[in-house]
């Protein structure tokens, strides 16, 4: 099927009161979409929508918690009642929990999954009848750990290990019934947005995003691409990438790997504050900013991406791959005669 150039769109966005969701509404916006967005976080949706609107842009908000499939029946009325319609929506809102599994109580991690899966699974129940019936988009945020798992963030790595399965389920049964549905998978890497502040933490340390750190932008433009031109799967980050080819090829020295970066990469070098907001069962209302404070280089753009939704310099991009899996293999070349594996 055809689908419609941005400034034609409507956009359905969740999660849409800070980070990447806000980012995206805005920035669709500027390009003539209309938007509507959803969280929790009333405060911070008005203040966005205000925004929109003084810059000339049309929006509207509904304010849902993703959890409940009904609310979010509200913000596709809300969307047939304001504009018609949507063509595209985005199924974005998701928060996390630091800390080791043992530590974690279990009430916490269901209601993670509530959010980061169940969110997902009522979103896409609730716009695809509406989607069959004009054509459209359904895109699914996951990330780059829907693929690789990442210590000290046991239960967000496996919720975005089912949003992955549940959308690729989702994709197949809609083909097989020539649906004119097109369902994205977009996996971000780590994205300089508010995301560890609305983390609930139980670390000794503060929370922090492991490198390389991206701006939300990128992630923002690489899901209004996919509005327009549908891709089954892009991930925002040529380094989240590397990390699952490394789990796929060569998963000790994936391991390996994870275990020697990602315990003190993710923590500051700071206590952690007891009194620390988060927003795992409430929203911390009015706290909805696009960026984060990450205190290293964030990168502007990402090179593996563009190349995935434009194919013509996919050639250096493979080249990086390929280099990645060389240095697997001669990894696991060196386990089986005995050295030291790290020497290369």
């Amino acid at each position: 099927m055809k689908y419609k150039k941005l400034s034609e769109q409507v956009l359905v966005i969740t999660g849409a009161s800070s980070g990447i969701g806000l980012t995206t509404a805005k920035m669709a916006a500027k390009q003539g979409a209309r938007v509507v967005l959803a969280s929790r976080d009333e405060e911070s949706l008005q203040r966005a929508v205000n925004e929109i609107q003084a810059e000339g842009g049309q929006a509207v908000y509904v304010l849902a918690d993703v959890a409940q499939r009904d609310e979010l029946e509200k913000v596709a009325d809300k969307a047939v009642e304001s504009y018609g319609g949507f063509d595209t929506w985005v199924n974005n809102a998701g928060v996390s929990i630091y800390g080791r599994i043992l530590d974690v109580p279990t009430d916490d991690a269901h209601r993670l999954f509530d959010t980061n899966y169940w969110g997902v699974v009522n979103g896409s129940l609730v716009a695809v009848p509406r989607l069959l019936e004009r054509g459209g988009v359904l895109i699914n945020t996951g990330s780059v750990v829907s693929d690789r798992a990442i210590p000290l963030q046991g239960h967000y790595s496996a919720s975005k290990h089912a949003v992955k399965a549940f959308t690729d389920a989702l994709r197949m049964e809609l083909e097989d019934e020539d649906a004119p549905v097109a369902v994205v998978l977009i996996k971000p890497a780590a994205i300089d947005t508010p995301f560890p502040e609305h983390a609930k933490n139980y670390m000794e340390a503060e929370p922090t995003l492991p490198p390389p750190v991206y701006a939300p932008e990128e992630v923002a433009r690489t899901i209004l691409a996919c509005a327009e031109r549908p891709k089954r799967e892009v991930t925002v980050g040529g380094g989240g990438t590397m990390l699952g080819v490394m789990g796929k090829v060569a998963p000790r020295f994936g391991d390996k790997y994870m275990e020697a970066t990602q315990f003190s990469g993710q923590q500051l070098d700071r206590p952690a504050d007891p009194d620390r907001p988060d927003s795992l069962w409430e929203p911390n209302r009015g706290s909805g900013r696009e960026h984060g404070d990450y205190p290293g280089h964030v990168m502007q753009s990402s090179l593996y991406t563009r190349a995935a939704l434009n194919p013509g310099i996919a050639l250096i991009v493979l080249s990086m791959l390929g280099l990645t899996t060389a240095l697997a293999s001669k990894y696991r070349a060196a386990n089986r005669t005995g050295s030291a594996g790290w020497d290369f």
